[in-house]
């Protein structure tokens, strides 16, 4: 039953996410069909404020740069092996996300009126948590539930590319709502895949190693001087991190996969 409810949640949260991004999509394509001047004579009954256009020649850059911080809930999705129940030991393994942060650089070119390419390497900290709940026997050999806690902690180069597709300015061309997808290569510099551990230490090693796709959304918010961008993105991993080794805490799971909601805070 529980294997049947991880599936379930697994699958409602790629539906969530489909069903956002087609939203997104719906609502930007709208967007960008309208000329700016009428789209700026839509919104400015429901948004006062500077009438005067911002950083006009903005836009026109083809290349530009910036800088990016952000909050980072990492977990994972985990993949039990078929008949779990051969090992008597582990009755059920529970992900608990954590919080962390990025750092980034970011660099942006300009492909067309409505697309932008971005590459925004960063370093990102990244904490997670695996929960075993263990079935033992006491004293008088009457089974009891425990649990434990495998914390995994990881310190990341990210280098994803991304392809951003954005609306017209509007309110006056101070605003405009984007989205964005693309994939991006991991690398693990605080992995243990390689470390050999102590007969009596239980460690949950992860490959170095990932890759993943990421769809997100966001604003461009046009200061006097530079750009604002709050974006909120969400990242799948594709490759598995697991590193198996003779103990019920990896021999127990198939698979291990990364999930990361992302928001970022870009200046440029």
């Amino acid at each position: 039953m529980w294997v049947k409810k991880q599936v379930k949640q697994s699958i409602a949260s790629h539906l969530s996410v489909l069903t956002f991004m087609r939203i997104a999509l719906s609502a930007l394509l709208l967007l960008c069909l309208v000329p700016e001047e009428s789209s700026a004579q839509m919104f400015t009954r429901r948004f006062s404020g500077d009438k005067q256009k911002r950083l006009p020649k903005y836009d026109r850059q083809r290349l530009h740069f910036g800088f990016s911080l952000g909050m980072n809930s990492t977990t994972f999705r985990v993949r039990n092996v078929e008949n779990i129940n051969q090992y008597d030991s582990v009755f059920v393994i529970d992900p608990k996300p954590q919080m962390g942060f990025n750092l980034g650089i970011i660099t942006d070119l300009r492909i067309g009126q409505h697309f932008n390419l971005r590459f925004i390497p960063d370093l990102s900290f990244a904490d997670r948590k695996l929960q075993y709940t263990l079935r033992t026997f006491d004293t008088l050999g009457v089974p009891v539930l425990r649990t434990e806690e495998q914390k995994l902690e990881s310190v990341l180069l990210e280098f994803p590319l991304t392809l951003k597709f954005k609306s017209v300015r509007i309110n006056d061309g101070n605003w405009r709502v984007y989205i964005l997808g693309g994939g991006k290569f991991m690398m693990d510099l605080a992995s243990q895949s390689k470390i050999k551990t102590g007969d009596n230490e239980v460690v949950v090693k992860l490959n170095r190693i990932d890759y993943a796709y990421e769809v997100g959304l966001g604003f461009d918010i046009y200061m006097q001087y530079f750009k604002f961008s709050p974006e909120l993105k969400v990242s799948f991993g594709l490759n598995n991190l697991l590193v198996k080794d003779e103990t019920v805490y990896t021999q127990s799971i198939n698979k291990l996969n990364s999930t990361t909601f992302l928001l970022s805070f870009h200046f440029e």
